[in-house]
């Protein structure tokens, strides 16, 4: 289960001397807990991100090992009719800009439950999932998704290689900063992943747990795919996941995909911005801790006045910021969620019980805690229904925001 320490940044081995944000201790964000194991001891492991003074990866230490996380994993992605709606869309745009047809494979490095590839099996493109997790990759098969249940490397690349298995397009989307051995995973890949520029300019410190073992600006990701023979010709700018980067690489010597303007641009304004210089760095802990005082401010002035707070949502970033603020049942009533894996289970550290989502009709919360914040609009939709009752919707992240 325990991973070996790490002694250096996991990209170029310097030593890791500079704090990024330190949150304390905390469990594994999906390791939801049945009722009988709430007595039970409960592993907690330090959140404490460094960024490495030589590339600038933000980064933490791995203490437990990928294999011990991702084995049976409580994400799904399709849980979300708004990520689905993306990923629909990014198909759409993949199949016509890299001309990808019948004749061509695709394939995808976590590949979840088939939430993207079920689009291209529609256009039917030949495809393959692979999902380290196998309770998740068996749901993604169900859609029609071929999936390999292993984690992705050289390993499995030079596996896939020799069965013939070579794709045209091999993409990853949300899946970098879930790698621990970076240097063994960077091949040639079409990716997304949150931007640490936002990350750091919202105050999104609760994307930080420990299955994300790292954040990336697009400066120093630019340097790890060039490490390994890929220049990224390309970069979009998304509004997913807080804000997200979505990058294209290719061989080096492949000339026929020229470098657009784009690449340029976001790498000059992320080093105006300070993505270069420690100093940068080492001023986001202190907005941490003010966002910190300011919920707290909040929910012990709702409770005071006798309102009833309950969440929405179970994801990972929830059960960082709930540990990290320890909001337990004293502040949080419940919490709900989409995905039945979850209901009956109770949040890691916090113990706040999970239910469906009926259970808002039932109790008639004051106030609805959006755990999800990059879902908020979604979730407002769906749940206009609170206002009927006089309910609003609080929103913890950049800094608490009360709708009516």
């Amino acid at each position: 289960m325990t991973a070996t320490k790490q002694s250096g940044c996991r990209f170029c081995g310097t030593k890791l001397e500079h704090t990024f944000v330190d949150l304390g201790m905390s469990p594994l964000c999906e390791s939801f807990l049945p009722g009988e194991h709430l007595n039970q001891m409960e592993a907690f492991y330090p959140l404490h991100a460094y960024v490495c003074g030589n590339c600038f990866l933000v980064q933490l230490e791995a203490y437990v090992t990928a294999e011990h996380i991702f084995s049976d994993y409580a994400y799904f992605s399709s849980y979300s009719d708004s990520w689905l709606a993306h990923a629909k869309k990014y198909t759409d745009r993949m199949v016509e800009r890299f001309e990808i047809g019948e004749k061509s494979f695709v394939v995808e490095l976590a590949s979840n439950d088939g939430y993207l590839l079920q689009y291209f099996v529609e256009k039917r493109v030949p495809v393959l999932g692979i999902e380290p997790a196998a309770n998740v990759a068996a749901v993604a098969v169900k859609k029609g998704v071929p999936s390999l249940v292993k984690f992705f490397g050289r390993e499995t690349a030079c596996e896939l290689a020799t069965a013939g298995k070579q794709a045209d397009l091999l993409l990853g989307n949300n899946v970098l900063a879930q790698v621990p051995d970076l240097n063994d995973f960077v091949a040639g890949i079409t990716m997304e992943f949150p931007h640490l520029q936002r990350l750091m300019e919202e105050n999104q410190f609760d994307t930080i747990y420990h299955e994300h073992f790292s954040y990336f600006s697009f400066v120093t990701v630019e340097k790890i795919f060039g490490a390994h023979g890929i220049a990224l010709f390309d970069v979009e700018e998304l509004p997913t996941h807080g804000g997200s980067l979505r990058i294209y690489g290719r061989h080096a010597e492949d000339s026929s995909k020229p470098v657009t303007a784009r690449v340029a641009e976001l790498r000059t304004r992320e080093e105006a911005a300070g993505t270069t210089r420690l100093e940068t760095y080492s001023r986001f802990a202190e907005q941490v801790k003010e966002t910190k005082r300011k919920l707290l401010e909040f929910l012990i002035a709702a409770k005071r006045n006798g309102k009833k707070i309950a969440g929405y949502g179970a994801p990972g970033k929830g059960n960082t910021l709930l540990n990290y603020c320890a909001i337990r049942t004293d502040f949080l009533d419940y919490t709900v969620d989409r995905n039945p894996y979850k209901h009956g289970r109770f949040l890691p550290g916090t113990h706040v019980p999970i239910f469906s989502p009926d259970r808002i009709r039932e109790t008639k919360p004051d106030f609805l805690l959006i755990l999800p914040w990059n879902l908020k609009d979604e979730i407002i939709e769906q749940n206009a229904f609170i206002r009927e009752w006089g309910g609003k919707f609080v929103v913890p992240i950049p800094e608490v925001q009360v709708h009516e």
